[in-house]
Order: structure tokens, then C-alpha cells, then sequence
């Protein structure tokens, strides 16, 4: 490994038989629980290369630059860099805008320096391989546990998808995001469109929830979720989540640790850092590694979501800009759902959806002044603040084509409607689509 070098020196590394230059590779990306420089992050990932590659190899690359360092917003990249290496692949994606880019395609340990030279501390490979763009070979359930859910709830979900995936003779690959949740990659079969994937991640979401429907949930608006929400539109095309041995920007420099499923149920996320993980590697080797070799099939999963289908659940919501599925009911969240048209005399009705008293409290591109405006709202409204639950806060990451923001809702169901406090200017007020 290179030796440590001022903020304003750059090094070549020969990595392989390449040589990657690292610009300011003594520069802090993180500063706070632990130091870490940029060459540190090259370093980690070359001392996990086979790992990290077995996630990202021949696969196109979204490139999230944390350019200012972990502490500071991401942007993302979709198109390749004009002054990349003639060594480094491009492949060209098209999206569900319509818009198409060329985007990286990281083959080797090389490439792997080179775009953490750029500031990608995470790697966010895209479900394909540059060979088929249009047929995923990875099914991606992500566990997303809404506020106030804890790590044991978690580890119990993520045993259930292993049980599920077993049932319709598929295997899962645990591994955890790298902050609160845990992810399970499935390798399968090149065979179905994404909106297959999709259809087949959606039922599987739903037979969890069925199977422990107190800690479980596939529901997609936040105002309606509880527990560990499965969430299945990772698999729409475009979607990317950090792969295996992401370093993540927190504090404490976690990384997204692949696991074998008997350390599951007793793992510490908070174990698995950038400075624990290449011993683990050295010792253990990657728990992944055998991946590849188990592509499996999507069959039971599609009957599954046809007998689903059959007994009334039709598809869930699609993220905003993909275009309306065929049987997706409406997308609209139920707090700002219009009533309905009234229904002829002749057919049932069905009871109308509780629409939520939901307030925007905040938004801004800096999440710590987000939160900071929460604590004002709070302090200006205190009966109101004593009668909310933890999951009546819903922070969402907002984002948008090259930009990331937090937005902070208040769910008032539990205060006297009387009592609730009306909509306001949000304190700060920084929506960046906004012009």
C-alpha cells in the first residue's frame, strides 16, 4: 500500500498491471468518530478488491460522488467521466425518462481505485450485466426499518426472507446496508424483464408480511408502513443500492458486511467498519463468493404473485417518474387522496381510506438543519409534540435527478383535531426543485 500523503500531493498506485492516480489522496473524508483519508479508502478497497468485485464486476455504475467528503452531500453521476482511462468500459444505459447515458463499468481492482479517486465511497452497481441490459440477474430485498424499529426486528425479518426464498427454491445472500437495515441479494437466472423482477420482489414482500405481519410491512407510502418495510421497488429499473463492502458515510466508517446466515441472528452492524473489515476479509474470505454459481428461477415467485393477483392484491405503487403500471392503482399518498366518484347503487362500496393530517415541518439539502427545525416546531407546539409516536416523524430523503435533500413530516393522528397545529412555511424552506 502507498504511503500517506499531503492534501495537495497526488500519487500513482500500480494496481495490477494499471496505474491509477490519486489526486489529494491525503485529503479527511472522515474526520469525526474516526480519521480516514481518501488514500485510506483506496487502500481499504483494494485490501477487499475480490469481495467488492464479486457485487460490481461487468455491471454498469452509478457514480455517487461524495466530492467534500462523508460528512458533506452526495451527488450522482450517471455518465462517465470524458477523461476516464481508454482501460475503463462504458455501456449505455437507457431510463424510464426516456434519456440515456454511458455509464461506467468497473471490471477490476483498477477500475475499483479509480472511481474511489472520484469520491465514490459506495458502490452502486446497477442489477445487470453490461451483456444484458434489460435482463436483471439479481433480485435485491432491502430491509428498511422505519423509525423507532430496532436491529432485533431487523434480523427477525431478514430470517424470514430466508425462509421465503427457500420455499420457492431460491437462495439468499445476507448482507447488511451499512446503516440500519440489512440487505438479501438473490442470484437469478437472466430470463425476466425488470418489471418481472419487480412483480416477483413484490410477492415476496407481501409473504413476509404475511408471515409476521406485526414486524413486517410492504406498504409503500411511509404514513402507512410500520415495522421493517420490505421495499420491492428497488428492483424497478434505474434503482440502484449500495453493494457489498460499500464503506457508508457514517461517523464511525461502516461498511455494508456480507454475512453468512448463521451470523444473522447475533451480528452488530456497527462491528463491521473500514478499519474490522479487512482482517475479517483476510481471515474468512468473502461469504459471497459462491454466488454466481446459485442463479436460480423466478417461477414460484410469479405464481405466487399470480395467485395474489387472483385473490385482489394488484400491483403497489411505482416510484413517481416511472410511468403507471397496467393494474397499479391510484399513486397518491392516502393523506392527500381525493374522495373517490360515487359509485353505482348497484355495486358494493368500500370504505374510504383515512386520509393523514400530515405537516411539512422542514426540508433542506443539509439534513442536520432539517432535523434542527424539527426540535423548533417541536418547541413551538409542545402539547402536540407529547402526543406523537415515533413513527409520526417521517424523515424522507428526497431525490432528484442530481440532487439529494431531507424533508420532515409530522404525522398529527394523535393529536385532538382541534389541537393540531396548521401548515406552515417549513423551517428551513430549501426544496432545490423548487425554482
Amino acid at each position: 500500500m502507498a504511503k500517506t500523503a499531503k492534501p495537495e500531493d497526488a500519487l500513482v498506485l500500480a494496481v495490477g498491471d494499471r496505474e491509477v492516480r490519486i489526486s489529494h489522496p491525503g485529503k479527511l473524508y472522515f474526520s469525526e468518530a474516526t480519521k480516514l483519508t481518501k488514500l485510506d479508502l483506496v487502500n481499504y478497497y483494494l485490501a477487499v478488491a475480490p469481495g467488492a468485485l464479486n457485487g460490481i464486476s461487468g455491471r454498469p455504475f452509478v457514480l455517487k460522488r461524495f466530492v467534500n467528503g462523508a460528512g458533506a452531500e452526495p451527488f450522482y453521476q450517471k455518465r462517465a467521466p470524458a477523461d476516464h482511462p481508454d482501460w475503463l468500459r462504458t455501456v449505455t444505459l437507457s431510463f424510464p425518462s426516456g434519456r440515456t447515458a454511458e455509464e461506467v463499468v468497473v471490471d477490476d481492482a483498477a477500475g475499483l481505485a479509480w472511481v474511489v479517486n472520484l469520491g465514490c465511497i459506495e458502490l452502486h452497481p446497477h442489477p445487470v450485466r453490461a451483456s444484458d441490459l434489460e435482463h436483471p440477474d439479481e433480485l435485491r430485498v432491502d430491509l428498511d426499518p422505519g423509525p423507532g424499529v430496532g436491529w432485533a426486528d431487523v434480523r427477525t425479518v431478514a430470517m424470514e426472507v430466508k425462509a421465503v426464498l427457500e420455499e420457492v427454491g431460491l437462495t439468499g445472500w445476507p448482507k447488511t446496508s451499512g446503516s440500519r437495515g440489512i440487505h438479501v441479494n438473490v442470484r437469478i437466472e437472466p430470463r425476466w424483464t425488470f418489471t418481472e423482477v419487480r412483480r416477483a420482489a413484490l410477492a415476496l414482500s407481501r409473504a413476509v408480511e404475511r408471515r409476521v405481519p406485526g414486524l413486517a410491512t410492504s406498504k409503500w407510502w411511509k404514513e402507512e408502513r410500520h415495522g421493517v418495510f420490505l421495499d420491492y421497488n428497488q428492483n424497478a429499473k434505474d434503482r440502484t443500492t449500495c453493494s457489498a463492502y460499500s464503506v457508508r458515510p457514517l461517523p464511525d466508517a461502516r461498511v455494508s458486511a456480507p454475512l453468512h446466515w448463521d451470523e444473522v441472528p447475533e451480528c452488530d452492524a456497527e462491528a463491521f467498519t473500514v478499519l474490522t473489515m479487512p482482517a475479517r476479509f483476510a481471515a474468512i474470505g468473502d461469504p459471497q463468493a459462491g454466488m454466481d454459481s446459485a442463479a436460480g428461477s423466478l417461477d414460484a415467485l410469479l405464481e405466487l404473485a399470480a395467485r395474489d393477483e387472483a385473490e385482489g392484491l394488484g400491483d403497489a405503487p411505482w416510484p413517481p417518474h416511472f410511468a403507471k403500471g397496467e393494474n397499479e392503482g391510484p399513486r397518491v399518498a392516502p393523506s392527500r387522496a381525493r374522495s373517490s366518484a360515487k359509485k353505482s347503487a348497484t355495486k358494493p362500496k368500500k370504505a374510504p381510506r383515512t386520509k393523514m393530517p400530515l405537516v411539512v415541518v422542514a426540508q433542506s439539502s443539509d439534513k442536520a438543519a432539517a432535523l434542527a427545525g424539527l426540535e423548533r416546531w417541536k418547541e413551538a407546539h409542545p402539547a402536540a409534540a407529547a402526543l406523537l409516536a415515533e413513527d409520526d416523524v417521517l424523515v424522507d430523503r428526497m431525490r432528484g435527478r442530481s440532487t439529494v435533500w431531507t424533508r420532515i413530516r409530522v404525522n398529527l393522528r394523535h393529536v385532538p383535531e382541534a389541537e393540531r397545529p396548521v401548515q406552515g412555511v417549513p423551517d428551513p424552506d430549501e426544496d432545490p426543485t423548487r425554482e
